[in-house]
């Protein structure tokens, strides 16, 4: 196989959300500290986001494949032009990273079309000619890794090693006094202790019920001198003002207020985040801030990763939106064995929100089994 160790300007493909890109990125950094190579990142509209946040990408190019869930995505036209593109950029090498659900050959079809001499990628079948570097994936068959491990074993193959193994972002300087300005607007107080609630999500599956959100914050307003803010994107300001307004003085309505970047400095900032599984648990723990997390059973190998935690699974509530990818199936029989965990009470809740306020979590997931 041909060596990556001369390679100058890489190609990584990681064509999903937020969180994914920043799980990546302890592989990414280990590409650049190893080989010392230009990074272009290729990401969707939403991964994109979070690559100003990491030193390690050198440019970004944005592309909503089809194959990956978007609202919108490129026509056939487009994603020829996309492969012209590439073949333009005269890349030496392709990584692409995936979750294990995913199948990688699409993509690999885009870096073989253009060109791209060296490509990596796991993938369950042959794949011939579109990857030059394939690495059998048995997962989740055999065991179940975190995304930051299966990332990092998969630069490993060629020679990108990291003894760093941390999500780590970069924010600017100005980024607190932005931050602080903007939700001071909405009545925040900076300099007083709050605690984000970030509600919403991705998909409609890892939704915790809203009735608890709000009686978890008023509770925790009652009994400690904290601000709660409801965070959010643009499109979950209706959910965070509904939370706000049930849940009084106190509570802050401020999604779509912040973008990542304020947002980011923010989480610096507080003293806790409880937040149910999406992007925002992996910029805190970017950040290395404490979290509660409200973790439906969707995705076992994206929780938190290297930052004090506590960790609530439950069963997806509605059967009807359960994933019909075949792997993730197996995943659910296997791990969860049919058996449905409930909603953890606000009892539970609050006490792992003063432990973490008090300092005391360890980074020990509850009510959660693995499998190995």
């Amino acid at each position: 196989m041909e060596s990556w160790s001369t390679c100058k300007n890489l190609l990584v493909i990681r064509p999903d959300n937020m969180g994914d890109v920043l799980m990546s990125s302890p592989a990414i950094r280990a590409l650049k500290r190893s080989f010392g190579s230009k990074i272009t990142l290729l990401t969707s509209t939403a991964g994109a986001e979070a690559t100003n946040l990491l030193p390690e990408v050198d440019e970004t190019l944005v592309a909503d494949l089809p194959w990956v869930k978007h609202a919108s995505a490129l026509n056939p036209a487009s994603l020829a032009d996309l492969a012209a593109r590439l073949k333009k950029s005269d890349f030496d090498g392709c990584v692409i990273f995936t979750v294990y659900s995913q199948n990688s050959l699409p993509t690999a079809m885009i870096a073989w079309m253009a060109g791209i001499p060296r490509r990596l990628a796991y993938c369950r079948e042959n794949p011939y000619q579109l990857l030059t570097h394939w690495v059998p994936d048995n997962e989740p068959y055999t065991h179940i890794r975190h995304q930051v491990v299966r990332d990092l074993d998969l630069v490993e193959k060629i020679g990108a090693y990291s003894f760093d193994d941390r999500i780590t972002i970069a924010l600017p300087p100005e980024a607190d006094g932005i931050a602080k300005a903007k939700l001071a607007r909405a009545g925040v107080e900076w300099d007083c202790p709050f605690v984000i609630f970030h509600a919403g999500v991705s998909e409609p599956k890892r939704a915790f019920p809203a009735e608890r959100w709000i009686a978890l914050a008023r509770q925790l307003i009652a009994s400690r001198p904290v601000q709660v803010l409801f965070t959010g994107n643009t499109r979950e300001a209706a959910l965070t003002d509904r939370l706000q307004q049930a849940c009084g003085k106190g509570a802050f309505s401020v999604a779509g207020l912040l973008d990542v970047t304020t947002f980011a400095a923010a989480i610096r900032r507080s003293a806790l985040v409880v937040s149910v599984n999406t992007a925002t648990i992996h910029l805190a723990a970017a950040l290395g801030r404490p979290l509660v997390v409200l973790y439906a059973q969707t995705n076992p190998q994206h929780t938190p990763w290297r930052c004090p935690h506590m960790l609530f699974s439950y069963s997806v509530l509605d059967e009807r939106q359960k994933s019909r990818n075949e792997v993730v199936r197996y995943v659910d029989r296997a791990l969860y064995n049919g058996q449905k965990t409930g909603l953890p009470t606000i009892d539970e809740l609050l006490g792992a929100i003063d432990v973490m306020l008090d300092g005391r979590g360890v980074g020990q997931p509850v009510h959660q089994r693995f499998f190995d």
